[in-house]
């Protein structure tokens, strides 16, 4: 795999580098260029005025060309200038890896294009709706802000097992609506496990909830007031019909807050409602709203709950600032508290979202479990004991000693090491350690040593370890890939008019040969409608006899397929 030549790029953690994939820029037909052309223009047209101006000043600054498909390697020159990058990836990618790339300031690009037959709007990512919607707004600099705030609190939001399911499905259902070979059965039972799935989540988790955010904003956000707003949104840059129904009195315009995360939204469908931000800093307010009622910012009992019942790798924070990285299986509460908290499986101990050295997997491989509260008898919180205060609680370095929590949990042990950071204790190791609570051991000294972390509270749970590098973290790559379209010679053929009407249009072929395409198209490829409205453009210019036979035949075409209208229409 190339890696593009981009110091933010570089410089990103090795678990999401694995999401990477090359773009292969020379595997574009001549319709695909000619796809990216006739969206651009008419995006160009349209949205000179629908759009937020920073949009177009945006397509200048991050090199977005109109008259074919971008490299990525090139748009990365630009977007290193203004700190940013962009990387090819293969189709929908999990949300929570979506939103890290944000937070380390990558656009992520699916590299394929929308066929034509979906060149309106396509329920896929594509290199339109990544290159052309995204890239360019994020020359704002609020905006751009927005973007990384948001990626860096959504990497950190919750999911369940539910939300990955839903996932999985709309990525399969955006593989079968991108495939001109798909079957209208497949893409109905797709269509159907989505509804099933959605009909079965539950109570919707932080990252659902965040996701709503995230659409309703990033994809199909608008900006000014509710009578004439702006669009900002992806999804409506990159769609050229969405982007003027949108604007439709039938699309109802709603003041953005946090009550947008409770509007779910479906891919395949126009929407029935956009939300209006003031501006792009109002966008942040709300995110910063929103990031208050997270697990992230809240830790506690609530926020333990939600580190186990999502299954995957979390990270409880104790008010030591000592970070515990796994699965976290277990709780125990007392008088409406959590008091122990337990892992299983490997689990790292850090700190500031580094490994602590000698507490990697290694050394916790099977779990970890430890109190959480303030020891009995102490008038201070525990990470703030001096050694004299632990002398006068009885506990000594390499002396037996035994003491409990406020809880009732018990510790019998010798003490074998202190490990402060900035002056505060996080963590006490005992040999021949045995915990208790009540009657239940929750460490028996056969067990081998016992490091226990200290912090009267959980002060922040959150999605994913803490030091990703260190727990050495890895995606699973999606096990469905984009289906890769195979073309037949005559679709071979079909390309090369496209390719030759080009070089005509750059002056690379002399005007003449558009007789031989017009005669050759006629024979073959009569029903294309984008490949006529290629050999107009070029007829027009020249003002070619053969100008009158083109349009008559694309107003046969308007006639025997009405929803071609349009799009002919918009031919100029």
């Amino acid at each position: 795999m190339l890696m593009i030549n981009n110091p933010v790029i570089q410089n990103l953690p090795t678990h999401l580098k694995g999401f990477i994939t090359d773009q292969h820029h020379d595997q574009y037909t001549p319709q695909d260029h000619a796809v990216w052309r006739y969206v651009m223009r008419q995006n160009l047209r349209k949205l000179a005025t629908l759009a937020h101006p920073s949009y177009l000043a945006g397509l200048k600054k991050t090199g977005i060309s109109i008259d074919s498909i971008p490299s990525i390697q090139d748009m990365n020159v630009i977007l290193s200038k203004i700190g940013w990058a962009a990387v090819a990836v293969d189709g929908f990618i999990p949300p929570a890896a979506f939103m890290e790339f944000q937070k380390y300031k990558v656009l992520v690009i699916a590299a394929d294009i929308r066929p034509i037959n979906q060149i309106e709007y396509t329920p896929a990512p594509d290199i339109i709706h990544e290159a052309a919607g995204h890239a360019p707004i994020i020359a704002d600099e609020e905006y751009a802000l927005y973007l990384q705030n948001f990626g860096e609190i959504g990497s950190k939001a919750f999911s369940s097992k539910k939300d990955y399911e839903l996932y999985e499905a709309i990525r399969h259902l955006s593989i079968l609506k991108a495939d001109p070979h798909s079957s209208d059965d497949s893409i109905a039972l797709a269509e159907k496990n989505i509804e099933q799935i959605n009909e079965s989540l539950g109570m919707p988790s932080e990252m659902a909830k965040i996701r709503n955010l995230h659409w309703w904003t990033v994809e199909y956000g608008l900006v000014g007031n509710l009578q004439q707003p702006q669009i900002y949104g992806a999804g409506l840059l990159s769609s050229i019909s969405e982007s003027l129904s949108a604007m439709d009195s039938k699309v109802i315009k709603i003041p953005y807050s946090i009550d947008a995360m409770h509007y779910n939204f479906d891919i395949t469908k126009p929407q029935p409602q956009l939300f209006v931000t003031p501006d792009f800093k109002h966008l942040n307010q709300v995110l910063e709203e929103f990031a208050n009622q997270m697990a992230l910012r809240n830790g506690g009992l609530a926020g333990i709950f939600k580190a186990i019942e999502s299954e995957n790798v979390a990270t409880a924070q104790y008010s030591s600032g000592l970070q515990v990285s796994g699965v976290f299986t277990d709780v125990i509460v007392h008088n409406g508290q959590a008091i122990y908290l337990k892992t299983t499986g490997a689990t790292t101990l850090n700190y500031e979202n580094k490994m602590l050295h000698s507490h990697g997997k290694t050394t916790h491989a099977h779990g970890f479990g430890s109190p959480i509260g303030r020891i009995n008898g102490s008038l201070k919180p525990t990470r703030l004991l001096t050694d004299q205060d632990l002398n006068d609680l009885g506990i000594r370095l390499n002396q037996p000693t035994g003491f409990s929590f406020d809880s009732g949990i018990s510790v019998t042990g010798t003490l074998d090491k202190i490990t402060r950071k900035k002056g505060h204790i996080i963590l006490l190791t005992f040999r021949d350690c045995l915990v208790k609570h009540e009657d239940t051991i929750l460490f028996d000294p056969s067990w081998g040593i016992y490091d226990m972390a200290i912090g009267e509270s959980i002060i922040s749970v959150f999605n994913g370890p803490a030091d990703p590098e260190g727990y050495g973290l890895k995606y699973d790559a999606p096990t469905e890939k984009t289906h890769k379209i195979t073309y037949s010679d005559s679709n071979r053929n079909h390309h090369q008019l496209y390719a030759m009407v080009r070089e005509i249009r750059e002056d690379k072929a002399p005007k003449e040969k558009l007789n031989e395409i017009w005669q050759d198209y006629s024979l073959h490829f009569a029903e294309d409608w984008l490949l006529g409205a290629e050999i107009l453009e070029i007829s027009r210019i020249h003002q070619m006899e053969l100008t009158t036979d083109i349009l008559s035949h694309l107003e046969k075409i308007k006639l025997q397929y009405p929803d071609l209208s349009n799009l002919i229409n918009n031919i100029r």
